[in-house]
């Protein structure tokens, strides 16, 4: 375990403990962003903790986060930072929460941590070291049946959007399990074999930085609706090895 990595936890959970001092607080500050969005001021403490920490240790290094502005990298070395993925569900009290930190060299995603503190889960992966969670190694599961996957989605329009052939779109009608388990939440699920795939059709870079090293070192795939591997594509759909494989080609076929 490299130096970074052991930084980048440690980061994650001094975080996740800030955000647990306003977790189902019922004076919790929710202010409304410019795209109509929520963010709570534990949003933006925990960002500042993570950037100040970064900078303090790390700074030549690049950061981007949801809640401030980007300071550029002077070294091809960039942090980028989701300090509570899910904040609708924070504010409504629902654990599925994650403080979410990746860093990228020289454009490449080289390690991804997601905390969700109040399950007291922590995920984390470096490239070529394998993907963990709490310490123990964790893979994508071998199902290959669609009719035996769990397909898991965060935004409403998966299922709700008008009839589309995209073959990411027809497993809401083919899967044998199709729940709700969104945002970053559903991505650790694939990755730790607990679902098959998991979709968003609405993502920013820092909603998928730290995820796609994790479900990439447990084994599966992460692509947008395009079929490419992005932090900045057209949402993003994770997957395990087997119905990656079959969807990537769908999608290049089609």
């Amino acid at each position: 375990m490299t130096s970074d990595i052991q930084f980048a936890i440690e980061l994650a959970e001094q975080a996740g403990q800030l955000t647990l001092n306003y977790f189902s607080s019922k004076s919790l500050q929710v202010f409304t962003k410019r795209d109509a969005t929520p963010v709570t001021e534990a949003d933006r403490k925990a960002e500042e903790l993570i950037r100040a920490a970064i900078t303090s240790r790390y700074p030549e290094d690049g950061v981007l986060g949801e809640e401030f502005e980007e300071r550029p990298s002077g070294n091809n070395r960039r942090w980028i930072i989701d300090p509570i993925d899910g904040t609708k569900a924070f504010i409504h009290g629902v654990p599925l929460y994650g403080v979410m930190i990746a860093l990228q060299i020289d454009g490449s995603m080289q390690l991804g941590v997601v905390h969700f503190p109040a399950l007291r889960e922590l995920y984390y992966a470096e490239r070529g070291d394998g993907a963990f969670l709490n310490g123990s190694s964790i893979t994508v599961s071998s199902i290959s049946d669609v009719k035996d996957a769990t397909v898991l989605f965060t935004e409403r329009e998966y299922l709700l959007d008008s009839i589309s052939h995209h073959p990411v779109d027809q497993l809401r009608h083919d899967a044998g399990l199709v729940r709700g388990w969104g945002d970053c939440y559903g991505h650790m699920l694939v990755a730790s074999g607990r679902a098959e795939v998991s979709v968003d059709k609405i993502m920013s870079p820092w909603d998928c930085a730290a995820l796609i090293p994790i479900v990439t070192e447990a084994g599966g795939c992460c692509f947008d609706y395009r079929g490419k591997t992005t932090i900045s594509g057209e949402g993003l759909v994770s997957t395990n090895r087997a119905i990656g494989t079959a969807l990537l080609e769908a999608i290049d076929n089609g």
